[in-house]
């Protein structure tokens, strides 16, 4: 077998992307700080988060017009080049206007430099196939990737905590927009191999010019949809998005809230044990991705069975979770859940970039970004409903429920995962 070489262009790819991840958490909580203390209202703070998906849905949504135009490295540098420029004038204009600054302008600002990084995670993983060579070259990838999320995800809180604490909002916004730019320079080194062109370029290069009935070029209503159409189309990539779906709709039980509901009323601790949880759950994942690093060669290219035991195992521990009261328990069984969130998540994902060839892949992806993205906001307005109705433990019951749902799913449509699975149109050979 040849050896997965990860390409320097990955490399410049996972770098920018950690940056890129670690200015939004930095300036999630130095704006939620910003906001808490000027106007002390928790609904307004809320509105940053709801509105950030908000605006990654609707940038998701036409994300295919410009990738239908662009090279995906020249969307990255345009997406991470104008969340510098935003994030300098933001916080230019706090430290100016300290206290008197209009809140109307600071959520504009969010809402645009949310529907820029709209198409960022997209593009990031219709770029990883790209980048890299034979099946675990890619699995490698996507851990990888993986990893440095959730790194930046379990670090990154308790660090910008004390930042934002130590500089104040307003410089901890300039230290983000420094980080950013750092972001938007190494997006520079993200090159993709000769003979990958935009699709319409493409389109017209191979367009005869002696033809008398040239083809003509996608309509844009063409152009939005071509993602979707795909999903509905295939069986394993609509089952892989239903079974996306029926997992988010569970998956908002992890937002901070419910986890504090859930220390306080189930295991009736105080808040610290609701920062333990926390960072056991990040750990887990954590140590999940360094796992699957380990694991690539004895997964090899079987994906879909890898995903489904991480599902299976995920749900159980969830369950496990929900019906305890023992606070070191719980504490145990969210360590373990990380490993096989991350076992589920890496192989679903690489499942996902198989699946399609390199030229469709980025419109398919912006369209379940889209969908995904809605979901959660869904999830989550239902289940703070649901946590009032049924209470906050057969929330996590009916979490664990979905979850194993999902994998039932997934079983049930196994033999159309099977027709396809180990040999996809956008595989990448071994």
């Amino acid at each position: 077998m040849k050896s997965s070489a990860l390409t320097r262009p990955f490399y410049y790819l996972w770098t920018t992307q950690t940056a890129a991840n670690a200015a939004d958490v930095l300036y999630i909580m130095a704006l939620t700080v910003l906001v808490l203390n000027q106007t002390e209202s928790l609904v307004s703070a809320a509105l940053m988060p709801l509105m950030r998906s908000g605006a990654q849905m609707i940038s998701g949504l036409i994300a295919p017009l410009l990738i239908h135009r662009f090279k995906l490295p020249a969307l990255l540098l345009l997406s991470q080049t104008g969340q510098f420029l935003l994030f300098v004038g933001l916080a230019v204009y706090l430290q100016v206007n300290g206290s008197s600054a209009s809140f109307v302008l600071v959520f504009a600002l969010v809402f645009i430099m949310s529907f820029l990084d709209g198409w960022t995670v997209p593009a990031r993983n219709a770029l990883v196939p790209r980048l890299v060579e034979h099946e675990q070259g890619l699995l490698r990838a996507n851990s990888l990737i993986s990893v440095s999320d959730q790194v930046v995800q379990f670090a990154g809180w308790g660090l910008s905590g004390m930042i934002v604490a130590w500089l104040g909002p307003s410089h901890t916004l300039l230290l983000t927009a420094v980080i950013y730019g750092l972001a938007a320079a190494m997006t520079l080194g993200v090159k993709e191999p000769a003979g990958l062109e935009p699709v319409e370029q493409a389109e017209l290069q191979t367009a005869d010019s002696s033809d008398p009935n040239p083809p003509a070029p996608s309509s844009r209503w063409h152009t939005l949809t071509e993602g979707w159409k795909m999903i509905w189309r295939m069986p394993n990539l609509r089952l892989l998005t239903f079974m996306d779906i029926i997992d988010m709709l569970g998956g908002s039980v992890w937002v901070g809230a419910f986890t504090l509901a859930f220390v306080q009323v189930a295991l009736g601790q105080g808040e610290e044990w609701w920062g333990f949880i926390n960072a056991a759950y990040f750990a887990g994942t954590v140590g999940g991705g360094l796992l699957v690093l380990a694991l690539v060669r004895t997964i090899g290219s079987r994906f879909l069975s890898a995903m489904l035991i991480g599902m299976a195992g995920y749900g159980i521990l969830t369950a496990l979770y929900a019906l305890t009261t023992c606070p070191v328990i719980a504490l145990i069984l969210v360590l373990l859940m990380g490993p096989f969130a991350e076992l589920s998540v890496i192989n679903r994902r690489t499942l996902i970039q198989r699946s399609v060839d390199k030229g469709t892949l980025p419109k398919v992806l912006s369209a379940q970004a889209s969908l995904l993205n809605l979901v959660f906001c869904i999830s989550l307005l239902a289940m703070a409903g649901l946590a009032e109705w049924i209470g906050i433990v057969n929330l996590y019951v009916l979490a664990a429920a979905l979850t194993l749902l999902a994998l039932g799913v997934g079983l049930a449509g196994r033999r159309a995962f099977g027709k396809t699975a180990e040999s996809q149109p956008g595989a990448t050979n071994r």
